[in-house]
């Protein structure tokens, strides 16, 4: 699967490769994509094979483990050229899925495809977004039982966020479930622990909910004992919160669904009224902890606002809550008994004032760059951005298929001057057991391993493997471009390999992706990640390591 595990948790229990031999490691091979944009994703081994999904225009490649040098086949879906211009932060794609002898993939245009894993034969092809109103799709899907689970993107162009499941076989549509509206649209469970038709009552402007973003391009997971699947809802539209008074629900949200009906069991709401883009779509890594002396199912998730939240996933009561950055100071804390974050007033951003020195910036604590759980040591491991930002609304208006943002930003690094950390996390107690400076955000996704490892990549280019229990870094390698994407493990042939996409991009890196200058484009970012090409250039390789 796309996370390793329905759990999220990407922690391989492989320990060929340990603490004390992991300095031995060597690049084993490696495969150009063909693609120069962002590399989020990871690849995905399926027995003897490799199936590797490149950015736009997602060329999908099946690699013949046995046989590395050949290419078993290679499909590349033909595409409606304008998704490419309305792609808010990189042409980036987080990688495909597989069950019952087919791949899934998502194309940037809005089309998900399914293909015979052995032959590459497209078998369906379902349109999910449209790019003329501002639709496009980065997620990987995940599929359950026999439907295949895929959000959409756009929240930039007021797109109304939904998830929809097609049938894995036949590629039909079997329901769809949106982010904001009447609860008949949100498809509420009779049993839905929450507020009622709060998806449009909580929007104080008429039909605001229409364009009112709530986006659902993050990681999904899901617990088979429950049969809930858990995901994150993105960003309002606008970015301008003067334009839109009330909780603006349920964007920034988690919800958890049931997944062969759609419907929504209990959603909870983590950034009400978002002033500052917090998108909520981070992951949701599930886990069994000790709370308060019962072993309790928790939902797990580091989000853009720089809040750790730990839930109860069977109805997402709010367990623990917990700064991740202590940089963080839009908000206090958060309620434990409202759940909603105490806010500091001077830090609410709004129309035709400038609010400076906001911290975590838009991009987040931690954007989609996935986080991996060691059980073994109850530490999470977490990449994580440390930028601060300027933040100024202005009056928009709604029309499809154009930007409706509605914000000029400008970020810059936080406190101390660096860009990034990766750390050692303890959910529960809200303890860094040790952190890693970095210059530039850690844009790409952790593993865990059971030989005491932690692996991420820099977007500087350094694949490194560090001692989970110290923090130390005991090996790294220097990539050709900029790591974003997210590191795997598998065995073959009896031995271990590590494998990671060197691409640099994603919203972090769009000013060398995208060929930006100007310090508040790419949505801020562009600022802030000014000094990357002195560090590295854009690429598209796939790289493998082994003893």
């Amino acid at each position: 699967m796309p996370s390793k595990d329905y759990a999220n948790t990407r922690y391989s229990p492989l320990d060929q490769i340990t603490v004390d031999n992991v300095k031995d490691l060597k690049a084993a091979w490696t495969f150009s994509t063909g693609a120069l944009r962002g590399h989020e994703g990871q690849p995905l081994v399926v027995g003897n094979m490799m199936y590797v999904e490149s950015a736009f225009p997602n060329h999908l490649y099946a690699i013949d483990l046995n046989n590395v040098g050949k290419i078993a086949w290679q499909y590349t879906p033909t595409q409606n050229p304008a998704a490419a211009p309305v792609a808010c932060c990189d042409l980036v794609n987080r990688g495909p899925a597989y069950a019952d002898g087919r791949i899934v993939e998502d194309a940037l245009d809005g089309h998900v495809i399914a293909l015979d894993a052995k032959t590459g034969k497209v078998l369906w092809n379902a349109n999910n977004a449209d790019p003329a109103l501002g639709q496009t799709l980065t997620s990987a899907p995940l599929i359950i039982h026999n439907k295949v689970i895929v959000g959409v993107s756009g929240g930039e162009y007021g797109v109304l966020g939904h998830v929809t499941a097609y049938d894995l076989s036949t590629g039909k549509r079997l329901w769809r479930a949106y982010s904001a509206g009447p609860d008949s649209q949100i498809l509420l469970d009779s049993s839905f622990k929450g507020p009622r038709n709060a998806g449009v009552d909580t929007w104080k402007i008429a039909n605001g909910w229409k364009f009112g973003g709530g986006t659902t391009w993050g990681w999904y997971s899901y617990d088979p004992n429950l049969n809930l699947f858990y995901y994150g809802t993105g960003n309002p539209g606008t970015w301008n919160p003067t334009q839109r008074p009330g909780d603006n629900k349920w964007s920034m949200t988690i919800f958890a669904r049931n997944p062969d009906t759609g419907k929504a069991v209990w959603a909870y709401q983590m950034t009400p009224h978002d002033g500052w883009d917090y998108d909520g779509v981070n992951e949701c890594i599930l886990a069994d902890m000790d709370v308060n002396g019962t072993k309790t199912p928790v939902l797990v998730h580091f989000d853009r606002n720089g809040f750790a939240y730990v839930l109860d996933r069977r109805n997402g009561k709010l367990i623990a809550a917990h700064k991740f950055d202590p940089s963080v100071n839009w908000a206090t804390g958060v309620n434990m008994q409202t759940g909603r974050p105490d806010v500091v007033p001077a830090m609410m951003t709004r129309q035709g004032y400038n609010t400076k020195n906001i911290c975590p910036a838009s991009i987040g604590s931690k954007d989609e760059q996935p986080a991996a759980y060691d059980a073994k040591s109850g530490l999470f491991l977490v990449p994580t951005n440390h930028w601060c930002e300027d933040y100024q609304p202005f009056a928009v208006k709604y029309k499809a298929g154009f930007p409706f943002v509605g914000a000029l930003v400008r970020m810059y690094n936080g406190p101390g001057g660096y860009g990034g950390r990766f750390i050692a996390f303890n959910a529960l107690t809200g303890e860094t057991a040790w952190a890693i400076n970095d210059t530039f955000p850690d844009w790409g996704g952790a593993l865990a391993t059971a030989g005491g490892l932690a692996f991420y990549g820099t977007m500087t280019g350094w694949l490194r493997a560090v001692d989970i229990k110290t923090g130390k870094v005991l090996w790294q390698f220097k990539c050709p471009s900029g790591i974003i994407g997210n590191v795997i493990s598998y065995m073959h042939d009896n031995k271990q390999y590590v494998a990671v996409y060197s691409g640099v991009g994603g919203w972090a890196g769009i000013g060398i992706a995208a060929g930006l200058k100007d310090p508040t484009a790419g949505l801020g970012a562009v600022g802030a990640g000014a000094a990357l090409p002195q560090y590295t250039n854009l690429g598209g390789t796939l790289m493998v390591f082994s003893l």
